[in-house]
């Protein structure tokens, strides 16, 4: 999976796209890699943006300065308007962010607790077995972060005080579910080995059905 650190990255749009959007007054979005988007938007669509401008109206009796984008996207964004292009950077939007994708994202990693659980319903019967034997999600989603397609939208600050906060999307779902099966499979095959700490005569009813689900037993 690639990583999208958005403290780091700036955003490219098409400024006509964008004025154009801002214009109509309806609500509109901004995605990730730049496209000027309006609703419906597709389950795949991450955004850095979302919502509605309007810019000032304006009369020849009391004339006012045009709004400028960062005055109407708000302080939470850094515009730079560069002929036909606007550069975007959103970090500091980070918190409005998560509210904004997380319906679409199919784990979450923005708080303490960790990772809890799989939005795709069969990567989800696998973590949730594979608890039986103390494999965590958070094992398994590093598993997904190497081996299989998707974006990592995240805030990561490194060095001395480190932070990280993301959302995980995952392209390719086949990749997931056979890497999580395999790889969960083969930590219950250990567990229930001669050196693991589950031996197989002392089961409870809940690990005997883990281990079968992974075709252990």
């Amino acid at each position: 999976m690639k990583k999208f650190n958005i403290i780091k990255e700036i955003i490219i749009v098409d400024r006509a796209a964008l004025m154009q959007a801002v214009n109509s007054t309806k609500r509109f979005a901004i995605t990730h890699d730049g496209r000027v988007l309006h609703e419906p938007y597709a389950p795949t669509d991450i955004f850095i943006y979302q919502g509605q401008m309007t810019p000032q109206p304006t009369s020849a009796l009391m004339p006012t300065k045009a709004q400028t984008l960062s005055e109407m996207m708000g302080y939470k964004y850094k515009i730079v308007e560069d002929d036909d292009r606007v550069l975007i950077k959103a970090g500091t939007a980070w918190q409005d962010l998560i509210a904004v994708n997380m319906e679409n994202c199919d784990y979450d990693d923005t708080t303490g607790d960790g990772i809890d659980k799989f939005s795709d319903d069969d990567l989800e019967e696998i973590g949730w077995q594979a608890t039986e034997f103390r494999v965590l999600y958070r094992d398994i989603v590093d598993v997904l972060e190497e081996k299989c397609e998707g974006i990592l939208f995240c805030i990561e600050h490194e060095g001395d005080n480190y932070q990280f906060s993301g959302l995980g999307y995952i392209t390719d779902k086949e990749c997931a579910r056979k890497s999580a099966f395999d790889y969960c499979k083969e930590r219950v095959q250990k567990a229930l080995g001669v050196e693991g700490d589950y031996p197989v005569d002392d089961l409870t009813d809940d690990e005997e059905e883990a281990a079968k689900f992974f075709g252990c037993l």
